[in-house]
């Protein structure tokens, strides 16, 4: 299982937008369209991956806990479903049947938003203020599949609750670390 880390994009960056199918209501969907009017989190997942498989309950439970406060949350899987058939739309909207998103779940077919956001990997976290600018880019937490930590969303948690409560939200940030971005191309 390869561990790739997250690139850390500059705090204060702003969300770059996109257009990208819902792969259950197959609307599309601007950020615009799916922000929340006190933060957003958008994440990047997949189906595959035994790091987001590892931290799927928690993200059911960010989305219970925090929508309802006003965070918008959107999941995005932007890997190539050519080789990796199993991360395919389809299969996506089962998943998100199945684990019980409360979030849409977008598929990235060019893979020019996962490129816009510098995404790397798979879970890879991104919590934009109501201005949307970028807040905290890191980790879920410390847990990972095998190393006996539970999952809590401790330092997610942490972001949104600061973000909520109008506290400010360190900048010592942990990259997530997951799986890579199952490019279709080489991409740096």
């Amino acid at each position: 299982m390869a561990r790739t880390p997250s690139t850390m994009l500059p705090l204060g960056t702003k969300a770059p937008d996109f257009l990208l199918p819902d792969t259950v209501s197959g609307k599309i969907c601007s950020f615009a369209d799916l922000k929340g009017n006190r933060g957003t989190l958008l994440m990047f997942i997949c189906n595959h991956c035994p790091f987001v498989i590892h931290v799927n309950p928690e993200l059911v439970r960010l989305g219970k806990d925090y929508v309802e406060r006003g965070i918008g949350i959107i999941a995005i899987s932007s890997n190539d479903v050519e080789n990796y058939p199993q991360d395919h739309p389809d299969r996506m909207r089962e998943t998100a049947k199945s684990e019980g998103y409360t979030f849409p779940y977008l598929y990235d077919a060019t893979q020019e938003t996962a490129q816009n956001y510098q995404a790397a990997c798979t879970p890879d976290f991104y919590l934009f203020d109501s201005d949307d600018l970028l807040v905290y880019r890191g980790q879920l937490d410390d847990s990972r599949p095998g190393n006996n930590i539970p999952v809590s969303g401790k330092d997610l948690r942490k972001a949104l609750d600061c973000l909520l409560e109008n506290r400010p939200i360190s900048e010592n940030q942990k990259p997530s670390i997951g799986c890579n971005i199952k490019w279709k191309v080489d991409f740096p």
